[in-house]
């Protein structure tokens, strides 16, 4: 007997359409349901009426950024798993880390990277760890 996997809900948040369109058409065709948004308040609108397992988010958007947005979204859902994306990694990655984000993946990825982060966040489900806000010192 297979055990159905944990994550199969994933919201995709990057002012890049072509990003948006290529995470969508992978993690699609690898049998999970796609939502995106194009900046962080329309992915905490989406966070605030749906149920996702995982979030793919940009680091740097217009409007609301990413740590932002995965500081705002703890608060809203402290269990939600936070893969964070971006292009100039700097300070902000390693921040989100401290905020819970279980990766920071850089632009342009792999398509295997994106795999690996989605068998990440299905092995955090699996052994019941606690990802939300990690205090810093």
């Amino acid at each position: 007997m297979t055990m159905s996997k944990r994550v199969q809900k994933i919201l995709i948040v990057d002012d890049t359409p072509v990003i948006r369109s290529l995470l969508t058409e992978l993690l699609v065709s690898e049998g999970y349901v796609v939502k995106c948004a194009s900046d962080g308040i329309e992915a905490l609108e989406a966070i605030e009426s749906e149920n996702f397992d995982l979030v793919f988010c940009d680091i740097h958007m217009p409007r609301k950024n990413g740590l932002d947005t995965l500081k705002t979204s703890k608060e809203l859902d402290p269990k939600l798993l936070f893969v964070m994306t971006d292009s100039l990694p700097d300070e902000m990655a390693e921040e989100a880390q401290n905020f819970g984000a279980i990766a920071c993946i850089s632009k342009p990825f792999d398509l295997e990277e994106v795999r690996e982060s989605v068998r990440r966040a299905e092995s955090i489900y699996e052994k019941g760890i606690n990802v939300g806000r990690i205090p810093t010192k």
